[in-house]
């Protein structure tokens, strides 16, 4: 689809040619004379083809860097893969069966990988993506994950790595561990939607919870700078909790049982304790008793639940009674010990007191079980019942039989409650955090293995640095529902001991592939280096990252992640900066309505009928297939929805130009993307006006530039007054949040003036045509790089320089102040920009809709803003 001569794929092809001869993507590292900007967009996982997630986060990306070169910026815009993972591994398992019988060779997850690479790497170039290519890395590739390995084994020489067993979640589809940030809130695997349950492993982890505070500390760098959305997410997921410590003791035993409570006010209400049903003690207890067989079949229930879906209230409140107790420190009271699934191994000790009368969660469970509520915290307007209670009372109020401290308000005396706690030796105060230490090992083949090899005289022994990588054998079998290949390929596990030399095996976990996306953004300052992870000089050159670009569901996760690393780092004296990235901008999701119907479920749109294809005739449509009812949802473009939006189609039709160009006009880039056929091609018809406009000016503009005078004619004075205001306004969308879709209603708005000047002068046209050129090449690259070219230049357009604005030229002699009342504008005035405040305000009250709009009312205030607003407010 063309129109005039606007040959876009001739054109694109030409220039993103042109662009990889020029190597205008690539950085510098030896320029000292231009200040540097890193652009980092997150790198994606090689599932082998590009989607429209991809097209606005890297869209936004090439945006944002093709403008700073424009700026005179030496600009670090590198490109690399996410590439191992499951998915690889998932293929190979699938399809192994099938080869064999067909007498073919099994596709080994590498050439999976490295397949899906070549084709998304012509992907992105056709895009006109620009990337500074000689930096692409691949964590699967053995010469980076020697460096992942390498990490790790500092990590462990610094005591933050270790082996201990724990409870885990495992998918039995993946059939491997997840992380607690990769397990859905109800309590499926984010991957593959299989049901997570619970099982003890010998797991490695990092000792993130270590890191709780620091991680926590270092928001205050990073407010107003990352999104706050961000920061909350973080706050809440690290989970910083003051209270205290209380030891309880298991009365029949006498063994500690310690717990962590931010109500200490609430102690003397404890009813009953619960247990999490991961708690080690639980076994150790009831082994041999009447109750064995009852709570440990209780138990298992318990623990086939996810950890997120019993924090939910929707899961009804279900528990085992122990047949122990234990003995309440403050009062001496006994009261049973129970197992309870809301009791979380990850919080706190695992072990909950538990206060029915003020804490909703115990008292549903309470009144399930028939356990005593005892209130403790009386509110002041009424007297609390306990068998008139129909929910917990969790609101301030005059504390009640509870010792030396009956009488006072809870709140005020949690310090001293803490404070006595410690006089009488049952406890002290304490600080506690939700964040647990990071489990990175994986039992599955497509990961960096874990340098450790295990010795039955050395025990637990690192390999040596310099034999790294400990590389992947490419020789292994994979088996459909098999486990982990590494674990059966003899060469691989079978070893020598690294200290003594005896017969010893490898560890044959893998890492996270979150482990490998947590220092990249370092191995791209210098990924040729050879004697450690980064080259420390092109590091302190580079980073932090200037602006860092990627989704907000990585929040939790990545973003954690990676500013722990560079925590550690900084503090074994690696960097010389705590956090990874000084801006981070999170781009919104790309929408499009779905069809879902009542039989078919989602259904693609050429299925429906009903008449128009306008909202309110799909909404109660009749599907062509089955008759059953229709109904639309606007949801983020997926495959299992049928609303997918390919891009390479798109860009056969109209051209990466024109993708780029919609994907930014239609909202901020922050927002939630909508897509709409319709409006793609409103912007192919503005992309082939400005072509005709440029084209139509070459004859008029070239030659020559003549020096613009300063006595011009009303014309060409409003052209250039119109081009300046532009400048201004587009560079302040930029640098104001990338607000690239008002900087293109701008240009439009300019184009629109260029299109109604008739008889102006040729060096104020020149200026508007190339400015506008300018001000679009970031976003339409070969559009502009092609009509810059038409012009008669013969250098890059990204070798110009962004245009700068005159504000005096920009002003004007006249501009045009909107007066409000109330909020809502009620008059414009047409006047001086440098009238004063005073005679701004005189003359907004003086106008005839003004004095309707308050007449009868009191002024209450006048804000006046000299160039810009009037605000008038009445009563």
């Amino acid at each position: 689809m063309a129109g005039n001569d606007y040959n876009f794929a001739m054109i694109e092809k030409k220039w993103q040619e042109r662009w990889k001869e020029q190597q205008l993507f690539k950085a510098d590292d030896n320029d000292t004379s231009r200040e540097k900007f890193y652009c980092l967009t997150m790198y994606p996982y090689p599932s082998g083809v590009l989607h429209m997630g991809h097209v606005i986060n890297y869209t936004l990306g090439d945006v944002i860097v093709r403008y700073k070169l424009l700026r005179g910026y030496n600009v670090l815009s590198p490109m690399g893969w996410d590439s191992f993972g499951l998915p690889a591994e998932n293929a190979a398992r699938k399809q192994a069966k099938a080869a064999l019988e067909r007498g073919e060779e099994p596709i080994h997850p590498d050439r999976f990988t490295e397949d899906n690479i070549a084709h998304m790497t012509s992907q992105m170039e056709r895009a006109g993506w620009g990337y500074d290519w000689s930096r692409e890395l691949a964590t699967s590739r053995p010469n980076y994950y020697r460096w992942t390995q390498w990490l790790f084994l500092l990590f462990y020489q610094n005591g933050l790595a270790e082996k201990k067993v724990a409870p885990v979640n495992w998918c039995d589809s993946c059939e491997t561990v997840l992380a607690n940030e990769q397990v859905l809130g109800d309590g499926t695997c984010e991957r593959c939607g299989t049901v997570v349950v619970q099982h003890d492993l010998n797991q490695w982890f990092f000792k993130m919870s270590s890191y709780a505070q620091k991680l926590l500390d270092g928001h205050a760098e990073l407010h107003g700078h990352w999104p706050e959305k961000v920061i909350k997410m973080q706050e809440e997921w690290i989970g910083r909790s003051e209270g205290a410590k209380v030891d309880f003791t298991v009365t029949e035993t006498g063994e500690s049982l310690p717990i962590f409570t931010t109500r200490p006010d609430t102690l003397w209400g404890v009813t009953f304790m619960s247990l999490a049903p991961e708690h080690p003690l639980i076994e150790k207890l009831v082994k041999g008793t009447e109750q064995e067989e009852k709570v440990l079949a209780a138990v298992r229930k318990m623990r086939a639940q996810s950890t997120s879906s019993r924090l939910t209230a929707e899961v009804e409140k279900e528990g085992v009674w122990t047949g122990f107790h234990v003995t309440n420190p403050v009062n001496g009271e006994q009261v049973p010990l129970w197992v309870a699934n809301f009791a979380l191994m990850t919080y706190g000790t695992g072990a909950v007191m538990s206060v029915p009368a003020h804490d909703q969660r115990d008292f549903e469970f309470a009144r399930k079980y028939n356990l005593p509520v005892r209130v403790v915290i009386q509110r002041d307007d009424a007297t609390l019942v306990v068998e008139e209670m129909t929910e917990a009372y969790e609101d301030p109020g005059a504390m009640t039989g509870s010792g030396p401290f009956s009488g006072r308000l809870n709140t005020e005396a949690m310090g001293d409650i803490i404070k006595w706690l410690k006089a009488e030796k049952h406890g002290e105060g304490t600080i506690n955090y939700k964040l647990r230490d990071w489990l990175l090992s994986r039992q599955r083949y497509w990961g960096a293995p874990i340098p450790i090899i295990y010795c039955e005289k050395c025990g637990e022994v690192p390999v040596p640095m310099e034999q790294l990588p400990v590389e992947l054998p490419m020789d292994v079998e994979f088996k459909e529902g098999g486990g982990n290949p590494l674990a059966s390929c003899e060469k691989f596990v079978n070893t020598s001991c690294p200290q003594c030399g005896s017969a010893a095996t490898r560890e044959t976990d893998t890492m996270d592939t979150f482990v490998d996306s947590s220092w990249y953004f370092l191995r791209y300052c210098s990924p040729e280096f050879m004697e450690a992870p980064f080259d420390p000089k092109l590091v302190h050159k580079w980073m932090p990252v200037d602006l860092y670009i990627g989704g907000i569901e990585h929040a939790t996760m990545h973003l954690i992640y990676c500013r722990f690393f560079t925590q550690v780092l900084h503090d074994l004296g690696y960097l010389e900066f705590t956090e990874p990235a000084k801006k981070l901008f999170c781009q919104g999701m790309v929408c499009k309505t779905a069809y879902y119907c009542e039989n078919c479920k989602w259904l693609p749109e050429a299925k429906v009928t009903g008449g128009s294809k306008s909202e309110d005739t799909i909404i109660g449509g009749i599907c062509a297939k089955c008759g059953g009812k229709v109904r639309s949802e606007m949801t983020k473009i997926s495959k299992s929805k049928l609303n997918i939006v390919d891009p390479d189609a798109m860009m056969d039709r109209y051209g990466a130009d024109c993708v780029r160009l919609y994907m930014l006009s239609d909202a901020p880039p922050d927002q939630q993307q909508v897509w709409s056929d319709a409006r793609m091609q409103g912007s192919w018809r503005f992309l082939n006006r400005l072509w005709d406009v440029v084209t139509g000016a070459v004859e008029i503009i070239q030659g020559e530039q003549q020096e613009i005078p300063d006595n011009l004619d009303t014309e060409s004075k409003a052209l250039r007054q119109k081009t300046h205001a532009s400048i201004l306004k587009i560079t302040d969308a930029i640098e104001g949040g990338f607000r690239f879709n008002t900087a293109i209603s701008s240009v439009m708005e300019l184009l629109n003036k260029v299109r109604s000047a008739k008889a102006v002068h040729t060096g104020v046209m020149r200026e508007a045509v190339e400015s506008m050129l300018i001000l679009m090449a970031p976003i339409a690259p070969h559009f502009a790089e092609e009509l810059w070219e038409t012009l008669g230049h013969t250098t890059s357009i990204f070798q110009a320089a962004w245009p700068r604005a005159d504000k005096s030229v920009a002003m004007g002699d006249e501009i045009e102040i909107p007066v409000q009342v109330n909020g809502k504008i009620k008059a414009r005035l047409i006047v001086a920009p440098n009238l004063s405040k005073e005679e701004l305000e005189k003359l907004a009250l003086e106008e005839e809709a003004v004095q309707a709009a308050i007449q009868g009312c009191e002024i209450k205030k006048v804000i006046a803003v000299p160039g810009r607003i009037v605000n008038i407010a009445v009563k």
